[in-house]
């Protein structure tokens, strides 16, 4: 049987759900295949976000010959038939431009990679390449140099994987429409939450369900747990989750380690993704702890990344140390509250231009204008030299934003920036 997430494909830009911040109407890259415009590209990101299926709808909308091959199957000599056929196509009567999509570019090496630079340069392929590893490092330079574009795809939201899971369970032709299938709409967010941004995964998963339903039978909590293999314990109410991470958050800036690790274990227990924890930890780093403790940012985000890489069950203990570090952290809102306040001056007060003595003075007519004349570089000064740099009305008020702590690393901040400001009174 053909796989639900195979069945639900979409082929329209108009039902290609996801990458939003490249890819939505108005943005260039639609417009350039509206416009069939688009030349060649990399998409790069985690499985399940849409690169083949995008790949698909550009040749379709492109009324291009299509060509797609699988790098870790296909080699030299299959790629070469593959060229061979687009030549004869590009420079025959035909007149026809072949769009050539290998996956998982990355697993080529270099003389096969560079195999294709000939039939870029004459234009006889216009070649989109996708991978899981960062292009940066996993494809030659001299590709790179001659495709237009890098996209990376990220994961899908939770509100992305919900209209792809309900359009699923909605369709009369290709999903599950005709099943006359009953749902809990709570059951279809945990699965799109338990799928960690892989739309592949959400679709097969509840095609699973699907297939081990009568006709009639509903999709609960229950049934999606057992499907993912997890614990659904909190999604009957989704305010829990969100009342987990609060108390956690509120146990690290309570400096209560124990209490922090108690609800990283029920969140993880609860179901919880991963990169929710993780983005919730990060936010802490700056907000709890800030420069009483500025490594915990660093520390925090290896931790995370490293629970990334290795996945549940084993980055509990990632997720683990990250959370001792920022409970057990000295704590410092600083930050936190010196953006917060600049922001509301911004939203609340007129605020001044950009002292002249500041602005961009690297082009013809600045000086002219005055800009940039009197402005001190630092460096020549030893380092510090004293010089206006708020905006008259905010510098009249001798306006402060960052207003650091004693505690921890921020105390020796403090202390410099009162000498500093010392040493400058006094010049």
């Amino acid at each position: 049987m053909i796989p639900l997430s195979t069945r639900m494909r979409p082929d329209s830009l108009e039902n290609f759900y996801g990458q939003e911040h490249f890819l939505k109407p108005g943005s260039l890259l639609y417009s350039a295949i509206q416009k069939k415009t688009f030349d060649s590209a990399i998409f790069f990101g985690p499985s399940g976000t849409g690169k083949t299926t995008l790949a698909r709808i550009i040749a379709k909308e492109m009324d291009a010959n299509f060509q797609e091959i699988n790098a870790s199957t296909c080699g030299t000599k299959e790629l070469k038939e593959v060229l061979d056929q687009a030549k004869l196509k590009f420079f025959g009567l035909q007149k026809e431009s072949t769009f050539l999509y290998v996956d998982e570019f990355h697993r080529w090496n270099k003389l096969q990679q560079d195999s294709l630079l000939k039939a870029l340069e004459e234009g006889t392929v216009r070649f989109i390449g996708s991978t899981t590893e960062n292009p940066y490092f996993s494809i030659n330079n001299a590709i790179l140099s001659r495709v237009r574009s890098i996209y990376e795809f990220k994961p899908h939201t939770t509100d992305s994987l919900m209209s792809i899971l309900n359009r699923a369970l909605t369709d009369p032709e290709k999903g599950l429409a005709k099943w006359q299938l009953e749902w809990e709409e709570e059951a279809i967010r945990a699965l799109a939450e338990l799928s960690s941004g892989d739309a592949r995964i959400a679709l097969d998963t509840l095609g699973f369900i699907a297939d081990n339903l009568k006709a009639g039978e509903k999709i609960t909590l229950d049934r999606v747990g057992e499907a993912m293999q997890r614990q659904t314990s909190f999604y009957d109410k989704r305010e829990d989750k969100f009342n987990l991470l609060s108390a956690l958050q509120k146990s690290v800036r309570g400096s209560d380690p124990d209490a922090a690790i108690h609800y990283l274990a029920r969140l993880i227990e609860g179901g919880a993704d991963v990169q929710m924890i993780g983005r919730r930890l990060l936010v802490m780093a700056s907000e709890d702890i800030g420069m009483a403790y500025p490594q915990a940012i660093s520390i925090v985000t290896s931790c995370v990344q490293a629970s990334m890489m290795v996945g549940l069950p084993e980055a509990r203990i990632n997720l683990a140390q990250a959370v001792i570090t920022l409970a057990s952290a000295p704590k410092s809102n600083a930050v936190i509250n010196a953006i917060d306040g600049a922001i509301s001056d911004l939203r609340k007060r007129q605020i001044d231009d950009v002292p002249l003595h500041l602005k961009d003075s690297h082009y013809s007519g600045a000086a002219k204008r005055g800009i940039g004349l009197d402005y001190k570089y630092p460096h020549a000064y030893g380092g510090y030299v004293k010089q206006q740099y708020l905006p008259d009305n905010l510098y009249r008020e001798g306006v402060r934003y960052y207003k650091p702590t004693e505690n921890g690393k921020e105390a020796a901040f403090k202390r410099f920036l009162e000498s500093l400001r010392e040493m400058l009174d006094k010049q």
